[in-house]
């Protein structure tokens, strides 16, 4: 395994908006990580896979397209993005649509690249039909000798396009080491999430603009501190679902959510100086029905000036009681503030979710919560609980076995959880109860 300091040969897609480059990445990883759209200018971060093939691996890169007109007024954002891919790109794939034939704009992406000294492999897209296949011989007058053709879409040679790529860019690396963390960024529009991004990775890998729904696509950005790999997940800034205008709202609202579930730990990041909106709010439903582990990020602390830190968390903690356990952390994403004790506090999180309590010490916990507190009857019934055992870790899952699980209700069972926080090394990770029916107590 390589470790993350040691480079792996980057690979580049480029080309002019809406040739299929991002239907091309995914094709290439085999699964969706880049928005496919119609539309063009989606796609505006760098939008980075490590691929692998045959034991070895490269890193693949989707970029925006080549002299998009931003919708708003990203357009010199968008083209710093694919200046900074290019430039560290080992090989570009310059991707064309075989449909349209050759282009002023692709012409124009052509000598872009002459100029990158970059080496360069062409790829005809779109070819989804083999009366297509004469009329890719026009790009050849682009200068990057042989194209190759494929269909995107239809799947079409692209393992054959995967063995060229990893032939010409040094036969790829040695797989790098599994991320010691995956790092879920999420929040509303504006909150600071790239910002914070940009912080860990120590680069502008992040478009960062004042201008709402900037970033659309989760993008994986890998980074190291104190030689440990990890994960930080951009998510595309939600807002709330009556004010989502398309499609590309609910692709972004569905890739949050789907980040949030393959994520170790989460970054709520609520901005300091706005009150606690309803997408915050939604959001930590969601981590919550999850159990994931989550510090609740309270960004731009430098803009509050008149904010009472006490006052600020008791304030969070009525506004997000699901969150009840988890840690808050006060920082600046521009300048750095608090940003890597935050991250200590993950660590600690993603640590605490492992925990694995011995059978007998749940059980002497369980006896004194009863003796406590009992669970109420219900009617002439009473809820009985016999004994636990935990059955798994991220996050930390108890089994109860009751007489009757319907006599157990949620107030009894966040007594229960608050008991075991305070009992057991998990004081600030979601715990989930498992209640099953056994009609006698396990023999002694």
């Amino acid at each position: 395994m390589t470790p993350l300091s040691e480079r792996l040969p980057s690979v580049a897609l480029v080309g002019r908006p809406n040739v299929g480059k991002s239907t091309l990445f995914n094709a290439l990883l085999g699964r969706r990580v880049s928005i496919e759209d119609p539309r063009p200018g989606v796609t505006r971060d760098r939008v980075t896979v490590v691929v692998e093939h045959e034991g070895r691996a490269l890193e693949l890169v989707d970029t925006g397209g080549m002299g998009i007109r931003d919708a708003q007024g990203l357009d010199d954002l968008v083209e710093t993005q694919i200046a900074r891919a290019v430039e560290a790109a080992d090989l570009l794939l310059f991707v064309v649509d075989v449909r349209d034939g050759v282009t002023p704009p692709d012409r124009a992406v052509a000598e872009r690249l002459r100029q990158s000294e970059r080496p360069v492999l062409l790829v005809v897209n779109k070819v989804d039909h083999p009366s297509l296949e004469p009329e890719a011989e026009a790009f050849r007058a682009l200068g990057f000798g042989d194209p190759v053709l494929v269909s995107a879409r239809e799947k079409t040679a692209i393992r054959a396009l995967l063995e060229e790529v990893f032939q010409r860019a040094r036969g790829g690396g040695d797989p790098p080491e599994p991320p010691g963390m995956k790092l879920a960024i999420v929040g509303k529009r504006n909150a600071g999430k790239s910002t914070l991004i940009n912080f860990l990775a120590r680069e502008e890998r992040m478009i960062v603009s004042e201008v709402p729904g900037t970033t659309r696509d989760s993008v994986d950005v890998r980074f190291e501190r104190d030689g440990r790999a990890f994960v930080a997940i951009d998510t595309a800034g939600l807002r709330r679902r009556g004010s989502q205008g398309d499609s590309l709202d609910f692709l972004s609202r569905v890739r949050a959510e789907r980040s949030i579930r393959r994520a170790d730990v989460v970054f709520l990041v609520i901005e300091a100086p706005v009150a606690v909106s309803l997408v915050d709010k939604r959001l930590a439903e969601f981590v919550d029905e999850e159990a994931r582990p989550c510090v609740v990020l309270v960004n731009k602390w430098d803009l509050a000036r008149d904010v009472k830190p006490g006052k600020f968390t008791e304030y969070l903690r009525q506004e997000l009681p699901l969150l009840r356990y988890a840690p808050i952390a006060r920082v600046s994403a521009l300048t750095g503030f608090g940003v890597w004790p935050a991250l200590d506090q993950a660590l600690e999180l993603h640590r605490q979710a492992q925990v694995r309590v011995p059978t007998a010490e749940l059980n002497r916990a369980l006896y004194d919560a009863q003796v406590e507190r009992l669970p109420r009857a219900r009617g002439r019934r009473e809820p009985r609980l016999y004994y636990g055992t935990q059955s798994g870790v991220t996050p930390p899952t108890i089994v109860l076995f009751v007489n009757d699980p319907a006599l157990f209700g949620e107030d009894y069972l966040r007594f229960l959880e608050g008991r075991l926080r305070s009992a057991f090394d998990f004081a600030h990770v979601p715990i989930r109860f498992r209640l099953r029916r056994k009609r006698k107590p396990a023999p002694a």
